[in-house]
């Protein structure tokens, strides 16, 4: 039998969203939307003059996936810059593809139900890809 989709680990994510309050000042703010499913995520970050992620913020509007993704990313993106976060939303990709293995993300084993359900994927890349999105824009003010 296969893991549930939703567990009390998902759900622990989902709320902790709530510790990534937006963020007034941010130097970058993103705003993304998953076109299959629907969510959405206004993601505002700080960076250093390295472009290294220092702080992360953010607005959810996504299922429980989605939401717990967003924490995950929020959580381990501090210190990582553009090339780690396309690296990782490579690996990702890669894996509910099954073309690779598990990403070497903390906390993406709790999201391992997920990979059967294509229709989540897009939530769940949300966050990456805004994060991406904002790195970017940075790098091209630079």
């Amino acid at each position: 039998m296969s893991a549930p989709l939703y567990n009390r680990d998902i759900l622990a994510l989902a709320v902790a969203t709530s510790e990534y309050l937006p963020i007034a000042d941010a130097r970058h703010r993103v705003s993304k939307r998953a076109p299959l499913c629907g969510s959405a995520i206004i993601l505002d970050l700080d960076t250093d003059d390295a472009g290294r992620v220092t702080r992360v913020g953010m607005h959810v509007e996504a299922c429980a996936l989605g939401q717990a993704s967003a924490t995950l990313l929020a959580r381990h993106a501090p210190g990582l810059g553009l090339a780690e976060l396309r690296a990782a939303r490579r690996a990702i990709a890669g894996w509910f593809a099954g073309e690779g293995a598990q990403p070497d993300w903390p906390g993406f084993d709790l999201l391992a139900a997920a990979r059967g359900y294509p229709a989540r994927h897009g939530a769940i890349l949300l966050p990456f890809d805004a994060a991406i999105a904002a790195l970017e824009e940075r790098a091209a003010a630079a």
